[in-house]
Formats: C-alpha cells, sequence, structure tokens
C-alpha cells in the first residue's frame, strides 16, 4: 500500500539544523517507489523535503548523478542539506509546472517542450556516461524484461513459453547493446513528462526521478520521451522528434538508430507493463493497470519494425489479442 503522506518524526529536527526551524511541511507528492515529497515553507521560501527511508531506498545514486548534471549545465534540483543516515533531502523547489499536467492546460506549448526535452538528450548524448555508472547491460535487460512473465502473465491468467521468452530478446538487442558498450551515455531511465518542469523564468527543463540512471544506449531516455506511459504521444510528434534528435545529436547511421529505438521502446513498455501490473498486484496500487492499453499501444508500434522481428514472433505466439490492452482491467473486474 502506498506510504501515507505524513512527515517522518526526524524531519522536524533535520530542518531545523538547516535553517528552516518551525517551516510548515505540506504533502507534495509520492510516487512507484517507497519515496514521498513535501513541500517546506517558511518567510517566503520554499524548498521541498525528499522522504527516502535508508532501509528502501539510498540517496547516494541521487546525490551523484544530480551532481554529474549540474557540473555539466542541465537542471536537477540543487541539494540545500542532507542526512543520509535517515534518508532525508533538501531539495530545490521546482514549483508545480510539471509537464505532463501543464500540457493537459495549454496543449499548444507540446511541441516547444518536446523540442525542449529532445535538445536535453542530444546534449547528454554528447558526454559520455561516468566510469562509476552501472552497465544497463544484458543481466539489468533480462531483470526488466522479466517482470512481464512474472507479474503480468499470471494476473491474466495465460499460460506462456518461457523457456523461448529470453533468446527472442537478446536475438533484439545484440546489436543495440554492443553499440552502448562502445560509446555509453548517461541513461536517466525515467525521461517523460511527469519527471520534467517548466521552471520559472528559466529556458531549461527542470530534471526530477534520476537516481537509477546507468550507462547505456542514448535512445533508451528518447524512448521513454515520446512513448510515455503516463499521456498520448501522436506519431506524428513522435516521429518530428525523432528526427529533431538525430539532426542534434549528429546520428550517423540513422537507420541502425531507429532500429534500436524500436527495440528498447518493445523492452521498456513490456517492462512497464509488468511494473504496473506488480504495484496493482503486490503494492495496491490499482491505478496503475489503467495505463495498459496505451502501453500495447506503443507496443504495437515497436512491433511493426523489422528489428523486433523475434520478440514480435515470441509474443504473437504466446499472448493472444484478448490477453492485451486492457486484459488487466478486465482480471481486476473479475
Amino acid at each position: 500500500m502506498a506510504a501515507p503522506m505524513i512527515p517522518p518524526e526526524t524531519a522536524p529536527d533535520f530542518l531545523s539544523r538547516h535553517g528552516w526551524d518551525g517551516a510548515e511541511i505540506l504533502p507534495l507528492a509520492g510516487d512507484a517507489s517507497f519515496r514521498r515529497y513535501f513541500r517546506v515553507v517558511k518567510d517566503g521560501r520554499t524548498a521541498v523535503l525528499m522522504d527516502a527511508p535508508p532501509e528502501h531506498e539510498d540517496v547516494g545514486p541521487f546525490l551523484a548523478v544530480a551532481r554529474h548534471l549540474l557540473d555539466r549545465g542541465f537542471a536537477p534540483p540543487r541539494p540545500l542539506a542532507v542526512d543520509r543516515e535517515r534518508g532525508l533531502l533538501l531539495l530545490e523547489d521546482f514549483g508545480d509546472d510539471r509537464v505532463g499536467p501543464l500540457l493537459a492546460r495549454e496543449p499548444e506549448r507540446e511541441r516547444e517542450i518536446y523540442e525542449s526535452a529532445v535538445d536535453i538528450l542530444a546534449r547528454l548524448a554528447r558526454e559520455r556516461a561516468p566510469s562509476d555508472l552501472p552497465a544497463y547491460d544484458d543481466a539489468a535487460k533480462v531483470r526488466e524484461v522479466m517482470l512481464f512473465p512474472d507479474w503480468y502473465v499470471p494476473a491474466v491468467g495465460l499460460e506462456v513459453d518461457r523457456e523461448s521468452y529470453l533468446p527472442a530478446w537478446r536475438a533484439a538487442w545484440a546489436d543495440l547493446l554492443e553499440s552502448a558498450q562502445r560509446s555509453p551515455v548517461m541513461v536517466l531511465r525515467d525521461y517523460h513528462a511527469d519527471n520534467l518542469m517548466v521552471l520559472p523564468g528559466r529556458a531549461e527543463l527542470g530534471l526530477l526521478d534520476f537516481q537509477d540512471a546507468l550507462a547505456g544506449h542514448a535512445a533508451y531516455d528518447l524512448v521513454s520521451l515520446l512513448q510515455d506511459a503516463r499521456r498520448d504521444v501522436s506519431p506524428a510528434l513522435e516521429a518530428a522528434m525523432l528526427e529533431r534528435y538525430m539532426d542534434a545529436a549528429g546520428v550517423p547511421d540513422r537507420a541502425r538508430f531507429r532500429a534500436h529505438y524500436e527495440v528498447l521502446g518493445a523492452q521498456r513498455n513490456v517492462k512497464i507493463l509488468g511494473i504496473f501490473t506488480r504495484l496493482w498486484k503486490r503494492d495496491g496500487k490499482p491505478f496503475y493497470p489503467t495505463m495498459h492499453p496505451r502501453l500495447w499501444g506503443y507496443v504495437e508500434r515497436n512491433f511493426a519494425h523489422p528489428a523486433t522481428a523475434p520478440v514480435r514472433a515470441w509474443f504473437d505466439a504466446n499472448v493472444p489479442a484478448r490477453y492485451r490492452g486492457d486484459a488487466c482491467l478486465r482480471a481486476m473486474t473479475g
């Protein structure tokens, strides 16, 4: 179940030690992990308190990635105070203009904002990943795609051929892993509209939720942005932003990059189908499967590309149409 939005008992002491004595602590957001966020208000100043229970979360990766991004001119929230032992961070407050909700109110800004988001990725792709960043390698991808047979498949009452599942994926992603190993970039891994902020008085978009960054293929974050689980991205906008990215990043082999993009899209979307099912079945968060139909739409879009053929063949043989789309929603209601 989701943690209640009550500040941890240690928060007032932490804030007092860093100049925020007596500050008001207001619920701000929770997410799919154990992290919770609160807005801290005092004398016209605001900041954001991250509560990351140390038995479940480690704030070290967040701080390391934030430092790397800040040093290169990107805009993560600046850490203002840290208590790693208690899992508390005080962060710069980016305000309330997440790109997802903002575009629901101002849809005419979609192209402008997506262009800015794509340009950030093109800049990030010019920076080699830090040498100490773990690789987004075969083992990591295996752990992720296994979420589908481990969680989604039983939730919809399906029997599948598990023995042939991973060989299909490995056949599809072998070339992109070789490419990523030669020139790895920092992959933020959750780069989408709800983790991007429009910042008051600044052209740069603010970056959130990057603590799970790995060294991998530049196309992964582009997929996260353009095949967003939480909002519809039209094929026309996706195609235009892909072209913009490849121009800005100077992609030398566009056909190969597009093949990698579609395989990574299939991998990411299938992974998220498993994660969202787990959030429902294990963590009591039934909202997440409501996004499954959108994810399946993206998967079908990925499967139209020849590079995904081994995985598409496995799904065609094992996951009939009635077990796709809203199958988990139907399973929920009996």
